[in-house]
């Protein structure tokens, strides 16, 4: 679906990211974890276009990523941004719709289906309730999940996810995941998302990308990845290994 070949993304003359190349296959979840600075956020803008590459190239069902259009694209490419507050008094149901707009004719309004689509994407996220408040009526955690709802009612195969449960109570924490697992599992779909919680990325990730200093520092399965010498060099932090009772997977725990 999306392949990353030696890229190099940076800002005024300075590279951010550097030599970072990976595959994003279907019905997978790709966890992006890092120290702050690292250059998480840069190469998810990257992946949609928002930010140019300098060298390497991006390709998207194996064609160069800048040769489509952003409408093209965003069919293709659902975002949810770490910044979602909105300034304008937009109701929560008009924000969903919005993305349905890259799927419509160049003119006109929603459909029937569209009000649908954008409805079941509220109930998914436990907003049913919530699609006549306008957007800054809401807590940040509630925007987040709005975000997140018109993200999967673009029906984008791919979805980019810029640290999605910071603003989220355990709960909606793991029921973020379960959706994006969900959507990658049931329609084929791939997703990257960036997240400080190890263990969330344990519990839900088919792949885990370490990066430091803008490289990717490993690349694998969580087991593979979440060592105890992969996570000092990167975080310079002990931490103790163990396995998740309910689950089986890899359990991180910092030691103070």
């Amino acid at each position: 679906m999306l392949q990353v070949l030696n890229i190099d993304v940076g800002y005024g003359g300075r590279n951010v990211v550097s030599g970072v190349s990976f595959g994003l296959r279907e019905s997978r979840i790709v966890a992006l974890l890092g120290p702050n600075g690292a250059g998480k956020t840069t190469l998810i803008r990257s992946l949609n276009g928002t930010v140019p590459v300098s060298s390497g190239e991006i390709l998207l069902n194996e064609k160069p990523l800048h040769s489509y259009s952003r409408r093209q694209i965003a069919q293709r490419i659902a975002v949810v941004a770490q910044e979602n507050e909105t300034k304008f008094p937009v109701s929560v149901l008009e924000f969903v719709l919005s993305g349905r707009f890259a799927n419509g004719p160049a003119f006109g309004w929603e459909t029937e289906s569209d009000i649908s689509v954008a409805r079941n994407a509220l109930k998914d996220c436990d907003l049913a309730e919530f699609e006549a408040r306008t957007m800054n009526e809401l807590s940040g955690g509630e925007r987040q999940r709005v975000v997140l709802a018109r993200a999967l009612a673009t029906n984008a195969n791919i979805l980019l996810l810029d640290e999605p449960t910071a603003n989220l109570d355990l709960e909606h924490q793991a029921m973020m995941f379960r959706l994006v697992r969900e959507r990658c599992r049931g329609c084929n779909a791939s997703a990257v998302v960036i997240t400080h919680d190890l263990n969330l990325a344990a519990e839900f990730a088919d792949d885990v990308m370490l990066l430091k200093d803008g490289r990717v520092f490993a690349f694998g399965t969580p087991d593979e990845v979440l060592s105890e010498k992969n996570l000092n060099e990167v975080y310079n932090v002990q931490v103790l290994l163990d396995q998740n009772p309910a689950s089986g997977k890899v359990r991180v725990t910092t030691i103070f």
